[in-house]
């Protein structure tokens, strides 16, 4: 009997030509919609998007980080261009550090309730221009820096990887304490872990931190 390592060693897909013999060529509307400007279509999607995931590339690996804030918190400045605030996280810098080193990056963006979501593939980089992180004031908190995307190709991606995954059904979402918390996760990679302290904490250092 074979290994389950060697059967998927013989099973591999490893060149684009069996990619393409597999899946065959896109066509229709998966290729009409690609366009390497932010049409109005799509600026009203990104303007009413609360949620937008940011892929980055470095040495090290790839990295893929949340973003969100009240919709319109993505700036459309021109047919090319969106910016985003760097607003206060846990200072680990993952995305900023692999954009200073290598500029390319991918957006996703989700509107709840929305099925389709918008990506934008293309170069980035950090401002630090006092007016401009002014600009992205919030509760009285200037971001740190800026993020601006300048786009290479934009276009929507389906719904049905949300439909399938219910993605919006209420019904379907679970309680917080159906998974173990922050700190019981961080209490088992690390014994002495306050993880009753740290989960007591959180909502009040939540509020505090949030911006």
């Amino acid at each position: 009997m074979l290994l389950l390592k060697e059967v998927a060693v013989q099973h591999l897909v490893t060149s684009e030509a069996e990619l393409e013999a597999l899946y065959g060529q896109p066509a229709g509307a998966a290729v009409i919609k690609e366009i390497p400007h932010i049409s109005e279509h799509y600026r009203r999607f990104i303007e009413v998007s609360p949620f937008v995931v940011l892929a980055t590339s470095g040495p090290e690996g790839l990295d893929c980080t949340p973003r969100g804030d009240p919709a319109g918190f993505v700036r459309v400045v021109d047919s090319k261009t969106v910016m985003i605030p760097d607003r206060r996280g846990n200072n680990r810098i993952d995305t900023l550090r692999n954009i200073v080193r290598d500029p390319r990056i991918a957006l996703l963006f989700l509107i709840p309730g929305i099925g389709r979501t918008l990506r934008i593939n293309g170069r980035a980089a950090i401002s630090v221009d006092p007016e401009l992180c002014a600009s992205f004031t919030m509760e009285n908190k200037v971001p740190r820096s800026v993020i601006i995307v300048t786009a290479e190709s934009v276009y929507t991606q389906c719904p049905k990887a949300l439909v399938r995954s219910h993605l919006w059904d209420a019904s379907r979402h679970l309680a917080e304490n159906a998974l173990p918390s922050s700190g019981t996760m961080m209490k088992a990679l690390q014994a002495e872990f306050d993880a009753e302290t740290y989960d007591r904490e959180y909502p009040q250092r939540l509020k505090e931190t949030i911006y």
